[in-house]
């Protein structure tokens, strides 16, 4: 039986954040903290359902109470897990996160070791990315093998089959070992990518310059063809080989502003999945940035990533 078509397929991490109940303190200060499914490609399958699209995401949890809990999350959100495993030998990640008034966050991570990053590349249903528009990753999952080597492939694999490929860093340095090698699998990441998104602190890191036009421009040269700066409460700025362009943000009160910019991914993907990417114009992407803002700016007013993560109804309000 032949199955439906999928707009987007993510993979990669999903955690439980832990969200100190109290603002404004350190982790070693907290009293408590609140329970939220997380990890950025988990935040963006959940933002793409919660969009109307239809999603599935790959990835690897432990066979522990947590893992079950992120199972049940995303599924009843109606994102495809079929191809979300579970392990006995290795726990789930663990995140905490701690929140300042405005809302900035402070990490400390528990799983160095954790399921997430054990999924093998003989454990990747391929089917789910050939009958897809376009595959979403980030780099947690390029810290180390096997997780590695079965992100690389699946990248390949939609690359062959000419799906769309995006990539956001979202690089946590306290995760990687050697800052050196986040660069390098960053790197190889890139050259396997259609469309990239990244913070000015990612874009200074990768090209290891200050000089963000030399910046954008080493990242189009890997192979990328959209390039998408974002810059918070500021909005976006975007870059192909064809044009630029600068889309602005909406101005709300932060409450956290974890999963923001897994809420833009969302955002994003959303719109170019409506679109034929090959032929896509100007005032399409000044649509799809938009759109892309506006859903980051919602997910900031609430507490915690999925939870926060608007639904279409409430973005179509807001706009």
């Amino acid at each position: 039986m032949k199955k439906d078509p999928l707009d987007v397929v993510c993979l990669g991490e999903a955690l439980i954040d832990f969200v100190s109940e109290k603002r404004n303190v350190s982790l070693e200060d907290a009293p408590g903290f609140l329970k939220a499914a997380g990890g950025a490609p988990a935040n963006v399958s959940v933002g793409l359902a919660r969009l109307g699209k239809r999603v599935a995401f790959i990835g690897k949890v432990g066979d522990d109470c947590f893992g079950r809990f992120l199972a049940k999350t995303l599924c009843n959100n109606g994102v495809d897990i079929s191809n979300l495993l579970f392990n006995k030998k290795h726990k789930t990640r663990l995140a905490f996160v701690s929140l300042s008034r405005e809302g900035e966050r402070d990490f400390e991570f528990y799983g160095e070791n954790s399921a997430d990053t054990k999924i093998k590349k003989d454990e990747i249903d391929a089917s789910l990315i050939k009958r897809s528009k376009i595959l979403h990753f980030g780099s947690i999952s390029l810290i180390s093998n096997p997780s590695r080597d079965a992100t690389l492939m699946t990248a390949k694999i939609a690359k062959d089959e000419s799906v769309l490929v995006s990539f956001d860093p979202n690089l946590r340095p306290s995760l990687w070992g050697n800052l050196r090698d986040a660069r390098l699998q960053i790197l190889n990441a890139l050259k396997l990518s259609d469309i990239v998104k990244m913070n000015i602190e990612e874009i200074e890191f990768i090209t290891e310059s200050c000089d963000i036009k030399k910046g954008v421009k080493f990242i189009l040269e890997q192979g990328v063809g959209l390039l998408v700066i974002t810059r918070g409460r500021k909005g976006c700025e975007f870059f192909s080989n064809k044009t630029e362009g600068r889309v602005d943000g909406f101005d709300v009160m932060a409450e956290d502003t974890t999963g923001a910019g897994d809420g833009f991914v969302a955002g994003m993907l959303a719109e170019i999945s409506e679109i034929p990417y090959d032929n896509i114009t100007d005032k399409d992407l000044h649509r799809v940035f938009r759109f892309a803002n506006a859903v980051a700016a919602l997910t900031v007013t609430k507490y915690g990533a999925i939870p926060a993560l608007p639904y279409k109804d409430e973005v179509a309000s807001f706009l």
